[in-house]
């Protein structure tokens, strides 16, 4: 059996990591260099990095601090936030990320995921996508939560996955922030559709969650913000609490 991932995120603006509810209502976080370094040290699994604001602004991730960032860790990297090329994956993953992760853009240009996975694999490709539930259907949003596609969730999902990707990041926008635990039955839906890992988002607030998000939503993976970052709970405890909960995770 695989090991299940616990992952920090960082969402970054203006060179400060941030966090909301809903996408909305931002407050500082602390410094991203120094919350790398912590996470690190601390046992994740692997650490996300999301320039929030790159695909709303138009312009490209801040390559200097995922350099910054790639220094101080040992961890599995990956890297969000205005990328739209090839070229923009290629100057990431020099400064240091191991994995990246498109939104917006694989939505406006789908093609772009199976460029990225000829060139560079598939399992450096990380479609992240944004839904809400409205009207009893998933609907996927971009640009940070910001804009409605045309999209229905489980329908992009298969079709990122026939495209190339080789993991997607899913986050309910409805639970972000909230504390009242991840989609589950969204995330068990995913997974039992697609054969790629399928990473939660969206909604961590208890140490219970995360193991809800494994057992019920059968996720792979649980990433998480401001419940790290405000040491609300601590990955070494969380990670004891998911083994004596015969969760399979790397202690």
């Amino acid at each position: 059996m695989l090991t299940k991932r616990i992952i920090p995120c960082l969402d970054i603006k203006d060179g400060r990591t941030v966090k909301g509810v809903n996408f909305v209502g931002l407050r500082d976080a602390g410094d991203p260099i120094e919350l790398a370094k912590i996470y690190t040290e601390a046992g994740a699994d692997e650490l996300v990095f999301l320039d929030i604001t790159a695909s709303h602004e138009k312009r490209k991730t801040l390559v200097e601090l995922v350099e910054q960032i790639a220094q101080a860790i040992s961890i599995p990297f990956t890297v969000g936030g205005g990328i739209s090329s090839v070229e923009d994956v290629e100057r990431l993953l020099q400064a240091g990320a191991d994995k990246i992760t498109i939104n917006s853009a694989a939505v406006n240009e789908p093609n772009l995921i199976r460029d990225l996975s000829n060139n560079f694999g598939s399992q450096c490709v990380v479609v992240a996508i944004d839904a809400r539930l409205e009207g009893g259907q998933w609907c996927v949003y971009t640009g940070g939560g910001r804009k409605k596609s045309t999209w229905e969730l489980l329908a992009w999902a298969k079709e990122v996955e026939a495209l190339g990707a080789g993991e997607i990041l899913f986050t309910s926008m409805d639970n972000d922030g909230t504390k009242a635990g991840f989609a589950n039955d969204m995330l068990a839906l995913l997974s039992e559709q697609l054969s790629i890992p399928i990473i939660a988002s969206g909604g961590a607030g208890t140490m219970t969650h995360f193991k809800d998000a494994f057992d019920l939503g059968k996720a792979d993976a649980a990433l998480a913000a401001s419940i790290f970052h405000f040491k609300e709970i601590s990955i070494p405890e969380l990670k004891k609490y998911l083994s004596q909960n015969k969760i399979s995770i790397r202690l």
